[in-house]
């Protein structure tokens, strides 16, 4: 049994959907010859989004989980604006209310002096608790999850001093992540960002991402192999699950819903086809945007929405269970066409019908579309919306759920043994 340091900033009992990918590589890696030991911050000094408890169990007894302090400014922020630490921490900058002046400046304060990101205050705290394991045991690689992209930077030292064989695992983009033009970067900042990224990229021994378009980017920036091990889907965490359905026909989204994911002409479908006596709700799982809302108000429509604050991850899966639709909106980005999160595979594996609003050339619209659970349509195009909500409406049978084998490459216990494959080769 080969060991490997897993340093991940979001890790449990944090929720939300970047958690699921290293806590289920954590999970499985044991299976293919790696026990982790993972380092992780603190819950009293990690600035989450959300938090979900209910993971923990899913850790294996035998994974030991090293928790360290962080130094971060949205403690100070939300002592500031008395406010929950919690509330402050966007994801993408979704916000249940329209940034007003002090959050602008916080943007700035942020893309200027906090880089990479805001989480920069835990590296040297990572960095010690790497030296304390290494004064224990001797490991034969080690793993960054980023974002935060600053969790590279320990990587890196690692290697570095120790000569520790490093794998970057990019669970997103670095400078084209869906969120990084709403970020006010002085030309300075920008540059020396853009300097770290490359600089990531070129020293690690190996880099892995989640999609072939992030790859190809990644591959751009620093003329090096990029592997792709997707997201996925874990078959235990939907064994069992007992569906939660609602009147109506019902369209649900789960998780956030960003301004750079609003589907403004959804809302004109959604109202021809309730004028035509279609019962259709729609509810949102999770943080929705202030400006998500106002088009919703704008259209009308709030009497057929339904809004419920993030929910642990199982509740979310029995919400996609019971759905008569499932919605997704992939963000209005440069870097569109390579969003592929895990929440695109649990939708394909509860065998609900996906109603995708992005890039019809797209990695997440090709994976719509070849597991036969439905399709991506532009954001433009709001006939082909009605129309295929008014086919499922009208569908006399339940939809047929996408071949097993299809997605039997996309299990988490999968891609733990992909992980483990490219382990083995930079450990050797």
């Amino acid at each position: 049994m080969r060991r490997v340091l897993y340093i991940a900033y979001y890790f449990p009992p944090a929720g939300g959907p970047g958690v699921q990918r290293s806590l289920k590589f954590v999970r499985y890696l044991p299976d293919h010859g790696w026990m982790p030991t993972v380092i992780s911050v603190k819950p009293e000094s990690a600035a989450w989004p959300a938090v979900d408890p209910s993971m923990l169990v899913e850790i294996p007894e035998a994974v030991k989980v090293v928790r360290t302090p962080s130094r971060d400014p949205y403690a100070a922020y939300a002592r500031f604006k008395g406010r929950a630490k919690a509330d402050t921490v966007g994801v993408g900058f979704a916000d249940a209310q329209a940034p007003g002046a002090f959050e602008h400046l916080a943007r700035f304060v942020r893309a200027n002096l906090f880089l990479p990101d805001a989480r920069r205050g835990w590296v040297r705290f990572a960095k010690k608790a790497v030296r304390e394991c290494l004064e224990n045991q001797s490991y034969d690689a080690v793993v960054t999850s980023g974002p935060p992209h600053s969790t590279h930077f320990v990587g890196r030292w690692a290697q570095r001093e120790f000569g520790i064989p490093w794998l970057a695992d990019f669970r997103d983009p670095w400078t084209e992540v869906s969120y990084y033009d709403q970020l006010p970067f002085l030309p300075w900042s920008r540059w020396l960002d853009r300097r770290w990224e490359r600089g990531v990229l070129s020293e690690a021994r190996s880099v892995v991402t989640v999609s072939e378009a992030v790859a190809a980017l990644l591959r751009e920036k620093s003329s090096r192999a990029v592997s792709v091990i997707p997201n996925g889907f874990d078959p235990e965490d939907l064994a069992g699950i007992e569906p939660r359905r609602g009147e109506g026909f019902r369209l649900v989204h789960t998780g956030t819903l960003a301004e750079s994911q609003n589907p403004e002409m959804l809302w004109p479908a959604v109202r021809t086809l309730r004028d035509q006596g279609l019962d259709l709700r729609i509810h949102c799982v999770g943080r929705v945007d202030a400006s998500v809302r106002e088009s919703i108000r704008q259209a009308g429509l709030e009497e057929a929405f339904e809004f419920t604050p993030y929910v642990p991850h199982r509740e979310a899966l029995r919400y996609m269970a019971g759905a008569d639709c499932l919605l997704m909106c992939v963000p209005r980005t440069r870097e569109s066409a390579g969003i592929l999160t895990g929440k695109v595979f649990e939708y394909l594996a509860s065998g609900r019908p996906v109603l995708g609003i992005g890039p019809p050339d797209s990695d997440p619209a090709r994976l719509i579309a070849q597991s036969g659970a439905g399709i991506m349509v532009a954001y433009t195009d709001p006939d082909a919306m009605r129309a295929f909500l008014h086919t499922k409406s009208a569908a006399e049978s339940d939809h047929a759920r996408p071949d097993p084998s299809y997605l039997e490459p996309y299990t988490r216990q999968s891609q733990a043994g992909t992980l483990a494959g490219e382990l083995n080769r930079i450990a050797e």
